[in-house]
């Protein structure tokens, strides 16, 4: 059992803890925590520009312009009027 010094010198210690200390221990976890779950791909330039040609390669076509009505949620297509 430790003496009761010992546990006095303990409490002092929290006592004495001031918030640089809290807030640079939080930000230190929060560091250390990114650190280690930060997959490889996310830290790879060169896997972050393939991915990005890979993106940018992809035909871009869209359907044709629609309307949707609130209140049954049915999208309509809108065709432009020919003039005659």
């Amino acid at each position: 059992m430790p003496s009761l010094n010992v546990m006095y010198h303990g409490y002092k210690y929290f006592e004495q803890m001031t918030g640089a200390k809290i807030v640079g221990g939080t930000i230190g976890a929060f560091v250390l925590a990114f650190a280690c779950t930060t997959p490889s791909t996310v830290s790879n330039k060169e896997w972050w520009e393939e991915t990005d040609k890979k993106f940018q390669a992809w035909p871009r076509t869209a359907g044709p312009p629609v309307v949707m009505n609130p209140i049954s949620r049915q999208n309509f297509i809108v065709k432009s009027r020919v003039e005659s």
